[in-house]
Order: C-alpha cells, then sequence, then structure tokens
C-alpha cells in the first residue's frame, strides 16, 4: 500500500491487484503435473526424527539448570522442532482419507494428543480452499488485519500466550461436560471444535467426524488427568506444570505469528476468485535461518499452496522454481512472493496503521456477514 495514503481511507490493500494471467490454470498445473505424488518415506522419516528430537530436548529443558544456557537452549529448540512436527497437521488434512493412515495414527499419539491438538478438529481447514468462502467471514482462517484498524493485529496477537489455556478448557472442561449435556454438547461441536484464528467462525462440526472426535476427546482428557495426577500426588510440582504452559505456549505462538504472513488480509468480505485468492496467499522466497525455522513443512510457499492445496511439502520448491520459470510476467502468482516474513508483516502493519475504524472490514466479520 502506498505510504501517501490518507489515514480515512480504505486501505489500498483490500483488493488483490487485478493482474490478467495469460497462463490457464491448466498451464500451470502442466508444468507441476509429475510432483503430486507423496513420498511416505521423506514423511514418517521427517516426522519421527522431528518428533524425537523435540522429546529429547524436552527432557533436557526439564532436567537442566533453572534459567542455564543449557535450559534456554533447549526450549527454544524444542519448539520449534515441536513446531515443525507439528505443521505436519496441514500435510495430514490434505490426504485422502485412506492415505497414510498410521501416520496419522502415530502423528497423533506422538503430538496430537500430547500438544491437544488432533488432527481431526483442523478438518475445517479444507474450508480454506473453498473460492466461496476463502476471504469472507464464513473462512475460519481469514481474518482482514490489513484493512481494520490496527489494534485488530494487536488483539490477535496477544492471544498467542492463551492459546494453551483454550485448549485445557476445551479438553478438560467443556469436553467431558458435554458428553453429558446435549445443549452443551451442540455449542462445543459448533464453537470450540475447529482449529480457527477467525473468532465469529460458527459451524458444526461434521456428524460423520463425530466418532473420530470424540476418541481423541477421551484421549486427551485421560492425557490431562494424568497430569492432574501427578500434580495432586506431588509427583510433579506447579513448576513443572508452568515450565510445560511455556513450552506449549511459545511452540502454538510460533504459528500464530507466523500466520501473519499467510496472506495479505486486506480483503473486505467479498467472494475472491481464485486469482484473487492466490494473489493475496503469500510465498516467502528469502532463503535465511529465520524462513526455516518459522515456515516449515512447505509453508513458506502459501500462494503456491493455494494455487495446488494436494502438492506435498517435499516437492514445493522444485514446484515453485518451474512455476517462476514457466508462468508470464503478469502471472497473479509474480504479485504473491515476499522476501521475507518482516516484508510481509510490514506491509500488513502499514496498511492497518492506515485504516479508519469508520472503514474497518472487522465489522464484516463481527456481523458474520461479507459485503456484497
Amino acid at each position: 500500500m502506498p505510504a501517501t495514503a490518507p489515514f480515512d481511507a480504505p486501505a489500498a490493500v483490500t483488493t488483490p491487484p487485478s493482474t490478467t494471467d495469460s497462463a490457464s490454470p491448466e498451464d500451470a498445473r502442466a508444468l507441476v503435473a509429475d510432483l503430486f505424488r507423496r513420498s511416505p518415506a521423506i514423511y514418517w522419516t521427517d516426522m519421527l526424527l522431528s518428533s524425537a528430537a523435540a522429546w529429547a530436548l524436552t527432557v533436557v529443558y526439564f532436567a537442566a539448570p533453572a534459567w542455564g544456557l543449557a535450559q534456554v537452549v533447549a526450549f527454544v529448540a524444542a519448539a520449534v522442532l515441536f513446531f515443525r512436527v507439528g505443521t505436519f497437521i496441514h500435510e495430514i488434512v490434505h490426504m485422502p482419507s485412506s492415505q497414510m493412515v498410521w501416520f496419522k495414527r502415530v502423528w497423533n499419539l506422538l503430538v496430537g494428543i500430547p500438544l491437544l491438538m488432533p488432527w481431526i478438529v483442523y478438518r475445517n481447514h479444507v474450508e480454506h480452499h473453498n473460492h466461496t468462502q476463502f476471504g469472507t467471514p464464513a473462512d475460519g482462517e481469514y481474518l482482514p488485519l490489513a484493512s481494520s484498524p490496527l489494534i485488530e493485529t494487536v488483539k490477535y496477537m496477544v492471544q498467542a500466550p492463551l492459546l494453551p489455556l483454550f485448549m485445557l478448557v476445551r479438553f478438560g472442561v467443556l469436553g467431558p461436560l458435554s458428553w453429558l449435556h446435549s445443549g452443551l454438547r451442540v455449542w462445543v461441536l459448533t464453537r470450540a471444535s475447529a482449529a480457527v484464528s477467525n473468532p465469529y467462525y460458527s459451524k458444526r462440526f461434521p456428524k460423520r467426524d463425530e466418532a473420530h472426535l470424540r476418541t481423541v476427546e477421551a484421549l486427551c482428557f485421560a492425557y490431562l488427568a494424568v497430569i492432574a495426577a501427578l500434580l495432586w500426588q506431588e509427583a510433579i510440582s506447579p513448576w513443572h506444570f508452568a515450565m510445560g504452559y511455556s513450552l506449549l505456549a511459545f511452540t502454538l505462538g510460533l504459528n500464530w505469528f507466523r500466520n501473519l504472513a499467510a496472506h495479505r488480509y486486506g480483503n473486505d468480505g467479498s467472494r475472491m476468485t481464485m486469482s484473487e485468492q492466490v494473489a493475496d496467499s503469500i510465498n516467502i522466497t528469502g532463503q535465511t535461518w529465520l524462513t526455516v525455522m518459522l515456515f516449515p513443512v512447505g509453508l513458506r510457499y502459501h500462494a503456491l499452496h493455494h494455487l495446488f492445496p494436494a502438492l506435498p511439502y517435499h516437492r514445493m520448491g522444485e514446484a515453485h522454481r518451474r512455476l517462476m520459470a514457466g508462468l508470464p510476467a503478469n502471472s497473479p502468482y509474480r504479485v504473491a512472493n515476499r522476501h521475507s516474513f518482516f516484508a510481509a508483516v510490514a506491509q500488513l502493519w502499514r496498511s492497518a496503521s492506515q485504516t479508519s475504524a469508520q472503514h474497518s472490514a472487522m465489522r464484516a466479520w463481527s456481523r458474520g456477514t461479507g459485503r456484497s
């Protein structure tokens, strides 16, 4: 957005660039047609090594002298690795239900249940790729932060330390209580059973997956019950619990803040075309250590993911190179590239800081309806 835009003007970023792509979707797909096959060996190796290293570093974190260098390093490294292995939830929800079934189950046991994020609660993510819902109040993963006042971005950011608390309440209190009360169960299935960043999202959990949800709810509750029993017996201390909470908060916070650079977040609630959806998404193209840490398992190529949601993460680098070499200069895909996380967030921040409450797109989200 131009820095000279008046404070009360609607943010120019609200509408993705009007580009006419002379290459058809079929042309783009032809460039990457041989890259859609997943390699189970890569998935299993990455997931098992990352999770093993994360849990090993967690042991070091708990055992090391308090506030020492070893503990701090173990804390950060464990969180980064848990973030990496946790990101496979994004790959899992894009797999056919019959594909790599045991990978999904083992992932749940190693990460999903202990971190209170079983993959089934992210099933709603597929709606984020529905062009009739993307960028509208019906999209659970989109907030118009760039076309709303800066306070909305701040409100989003301050939620990060509270994310584990929300999950503790969801699986430790609301889940088991809702088994006993039908009215509460409907509310939980509608308002507390989807991994979303849009607080206004409200859609009932699919009936076909309710049995799966109840199973993982029971596993999460049993896990929390064991922790509660250990606290009661003083086998672990409240300090240990606080350490675990901090590790989980930092892990989830990495993804929460990473999400600021997933999209431009400038839509006003209207439906978007496929080209606009891609242009609103962001590829982080810089080859820095921070990109590797903040965008694991293919997350750096988010525009590419919206162009081809079924593309496996280990093929994305090659697919991006082919598209950049083969697509025309006016392709919306090229508009999506940013050199760094900071460049993407700075653009969002500038746009939000120049948007007044009078022109806030967030009002459409709070009403639950997009603008026509």
